[in-house]
């Protein structure tokens, strides 16, 4: 047999209305094209599916038991159909997300929030790992997108770089809160909350120092810098972070009376970087949620741009 979804559609269109003309209405056909789309089914089932009688269209008992199968059959089609517009449109799948610690108390958070917004049949995992596991995680495929320090590059990972500034936390009541920007020499010689010594961003605050003249006097070692915001507002030191940790701090407008944050020069860098597998065809809701990711960084450097008092265009983003 050798018959179309279409005429199976038909053909339940007529068991419905009862009528060719009515059937024909229904699909968008000619009465004709019906007919004929009914008469070749028939040729291809080898019965007949309805009879005349006093100008009545009489379905056959193999019709009414046939069109238990083409139930079932355009059911299931529909329920593919649905399947599929809810694919397109990101409402259903899955979406697996590694990200650093910096982004996974609230940044990532609220940026999957809205993006699951409507989507009740799209499943979501988040977890938070160090870069270097996350790096891992994408270059094996076990995770759709990662969100991490930059890294090195390597073929089994596609990254996307952002370079977001440095600032400087300082206690709201420290005379340094009236600074426009915060230089070494105002931090000569103060304790300051830094990150483990190998960190590039520890590394890179304490060369600046040094380049200056200044001492740069580490008082607390951190693994991440969420802890050190409440060291600073008690006044017990000074922290250079990186941005992601200030706008979240921000965002949360209760936790910052106690904080201000400034510039710092000479500026320092820290790269952070959405990545996805290399080896493999990224999924049209991973594509959606990587456009989102990369959005909100953007409006986070703008957002910055403001706070911190100079006016400035987002750093663009760097497919490699």
């Amino acid at each position: 047999m050798n018959f179309s979804i279409r005429q199976i559609f038909t053909f339940r269109e007529v068991m419905r209305s009862g009528s060719i003309s009515q059937a024909a209405r229904t699909v968008g056909r000619t009465q004709p094209a019906v007919s004929t789309m009914i008469s070749t089914l028939e040729g291809e089932l080898g019965f007949s599916l309805f009879v005349r009688e006093q100008g009545k269209l009489i379905p056959t008992p193999e019709a009414r038991f046939f069109l238990e199968e083409c139930e079932t059959v355009l059911e299931r089609i529909e329920r593919v159909e649905r399947t599929v517009s809810k694919i397109r449109s990101h409402e259903a799948g899955k979406l697996r997300v590694a990200c650093h610690p910096a982004a996974a108390g609230l940044f990532m958070p609220r940026i999957l929030t809205d993006f699951l917004q409507g989507k009740d049949e799209l499943e979501a995992a988040l977890i938070m790992r160090s870069s270097d596991v996350i790096e891992d995680l994408i270059a094996s495929q076990q995770f759709d997108i990662g969100f991490a320090e930059t890294p090195a590059p390597r073929p089994s990972v596609r990254q996307m770089d952002f370079d977001l500034e440095c600032v400087c936390v300082v206690p709201a009541s420290d005379p340094l809160a009236a600074a426009e920007e915060i230089t070494p020499q105002d931090l000569d010689g103060k304790p300051i909350a830094v990150l483990f010594d190998q960190h590039p961003l520890t590394v890179r605050t304490e060369a600046a120092f040094h380049r200056s003249g200044c001492r740069f006097r580490k008082r607390l070692e951190l693994r991440t810098w969420a802890p050190g915001l409440q060291f600073v507002a008690a006044g017990i030191c000074y922290m250079i972070c990186d941005m992601i940790t200030a706008y979240s701090c921000l965002q949360q407008r209760q936790t910052t009376e106690d904080l201000v944050f400034r510039r710092f020069r000479p500026r320092i860098g820290t790269g952070v970087s959405i990545l996805t597998p290399g080896y493999a065809t990224q999924s049209l809701t991973s594509k959606a949620f990587t456009a989102q990711l990369c959005s909100a960084i953007e409006n986070m450097q703008a957002e910055m741009e403001t706070c911190l008092g100079q006016q400035g265009q987002a750093s663009p983003a760097t497919p490699q």
